[in-house]
């Protein structure tokens, strides 16, 4: 894991720090909410905890990481990226709060300065009372940046899109695969 050593702390760039912990999320900002079944037993349970608090998932799901912890602690630095040289977009974080219990495993972060969005966005795994393993992505966000603000309505789809991609991601990564 590659550790961030350089970035300096600051404050997230949006008022309703830990909202996604609460419901209703905030109101002026885009909503997403995806829950989907990704196995059964409490060792899809355990492994697709890990994946999510240690940014295993988001590795497989294709987003270069960087971190300044090994796994989600609240306080905690993440930069995600995507694209190469000229056309990579970084997305730095702050962990704005964890879970970590016998049902309920995960983490959400809060956008920092330069990341393209405003706003949060958690991923928890939960384990159901009848043994089904659920992977849920709740975000609230709005426009951070001039090309996001102009990239209108595509930006929502392509969230839901990836949340839909990790849940994907993190069913088999949890399988084992």
């Amino acid at each position: 894991m590659t550790r961030i050593t350089s970035l300096h702390r600051d404050t997230v760039n949006y008022v309703e720090r830990g909202a996604t912990r609460h419901h209703p999320l905030p109101a002026g900002y885009h909503h997403l909410h995806h829950r989907v079944a990704i196995g059964h037993g409490r060792e899809v349970f355990k492994r697709a905890g890990d994946a999510v608090t240690t940014f295993g998932m988001h590795r497989a799901a294709g987003v270069q990481v960087r971190a300044d912890r090994l796994r989600a602690e609240t306080g905690g630095l993440v930069e995600c990226a995507i694209g190469l040289g000229p056309a990579r977009i970084s997305a730095p974080c702050e962990v704005i709060w964890t879970a970590y219990g016998p049902e309920l495993t995960g983490f959400a972060y809060g956008t920092r300065h330069g990341h393209p969005e405003t706003g949060e966005e958690a991923f928890l795994v939960e384990l159901g009372a009848d043994g089904t393993v659920w992977f849920e992505v709740t975000a609230f966000s709005r426009p951070g940046r001039w090309y996001t603000r102009l990239a209108g309505p595509v930006v929502p789809f392509l969230q839901l899109r990836y949340a839909r991609h990790c849940g994907r991601t993190l069913r088999r990564l949890a399988a084992g695969g």
